[in-house]
């Protein structure tokens, strides 16, 4: 069996239910708008999608033993995802505070000081049967927890297993920009496939150290995924681009969407039996429009419904 390991960070995202404005405010009295705790996280959400998906997956990370911890461990396990990797730790858990605005996007502000999930170390290898780890969001922004999953990544490609990064860019959480634009360049040797947003692209693409997607692909990765919201989802290879429609369908906001999007990639990637290199190679651009449209079905679902609530396998069936 093909096993799928995600790194990274689990949370408890605070959805704030309206825009901070006077307005906002109860009755007048300047109290703030209701806040509505969700568990979260860029590798949480993609090991929990991966998981309902039917993947073999594990989750690997520092959680918390608070009761947000346990929370977290409990969801991760409903969704089918295995916790043998996670490392429980005493501090806390980081909470993320989460406004919608009117369009259904999310702003993020982080709470993340002397939190557990930063505490993480080399866990040393994995097992021969994993074929495919997955990296990103703010577990490689944060120290210490950065440089362990940073080890892990390149450890990882090292061994021949397919190495998939969605760098999921917070601003807010990076201290040093133009550093961490260099930090990502130094990862592009040892990634396969590079999933992002057309927002991080952007972020990526400027200062002194910016770099562009041709520079991504002569770097070593193989493909590049970016997903645009209305516009779809592009896949960009040495070979060819392709490109996807999104589904049409009515948002309740967008918190999870490109994480479900990168775990129906690799759930995809799975069931085509692409998790190396010489797979993804292989694929053709037909392929990767099907990979593609399977992760835009899933992100359909995951927008259609309030906070990071992928769907199961059982639900993307049309028969």
């Amino acid at each position: 069996m093909r096993e799928i390991v995600v790194c990274g960070e689990a949370l408890v995202d605070v959805v704030q239910s309206a825009p901070l404005t006077p307005a906002a405010s109860v009755a007048g009295t300047g109290a703030l708008p209701p806040l509505q705790p969700a568990l979260g996280g860029g590798p949480f959400n993609v090991a929990v999608t991966i998981g309902r998906l039917g993947g073999a997956v594990s989750f690997c990370s520092a959680v918390s033993e608070d009761a947000y911890g346990d929370a977290i461990i409990a969801a991760l396990e409903a969704a089918g995802v295995g916790t043998g990797p996670v490392v429980r730790r005493p501090e806390p858990t980081t909470l993320a505070l989460a406004t919608i605005g009117p369009d259904g996007s999310a702003r993020y502000s982080f709470y993340f000081d002397a939190t557990a999930d930063r505490q993480m170390t080399d866990p040393g290898d994995f097992a021969p049967s994993v074929a495919a780890v997955c990296f990103g969001t703010l577990s490689l922004a944060l120290e210490p927890g950065a440089s362990a999953y940073e080890a892990m990544m390149r450890r990882a490609h090292a061994q021949g297993r397919l190495v998939v990064l969605d760098p999921n860019i917070r601003p807010a959480a990076i201290g040093d920009h133009d550093a961490y634009r260099r930090r990502f360049a130094s990862w592009l040797p040892d990634v396969d496939v590079l999933k992002l947003s057309d927002e991080d692209q952007r972020w990526l693409e400027t200062g002194p150290s910016g770099s562009t997607v041709a520079q991504w692909l002569d770097a070593g990765v193989g493909a590049v995924v970016t997903t645009a919201g209305e516009q779809g989802i592009t896949v960009t290879t040495p070979g060819f681009t392709v490109q996807v429609d999104a589904c049409e369908v009515a948002v309740a906001d967008t918190i999870g969407a490109g994480d479900s999007v990168m775990g129906a990639l690799v759930r995809a990637l799975d069931l085509r039996e692409a998790l190396s290199a010489r797979g993804l190679v292989a694929l053709t651009a037909d392929d990767w429009r099907e990979v593609a449209a399977f992760a835009g079905r899933v992100a359909a679902v995951t927008v259609s419904r309030s906070g990071a609530d992928p769907p199961w396998a059982s639900e993307l069936r049309t028969d």
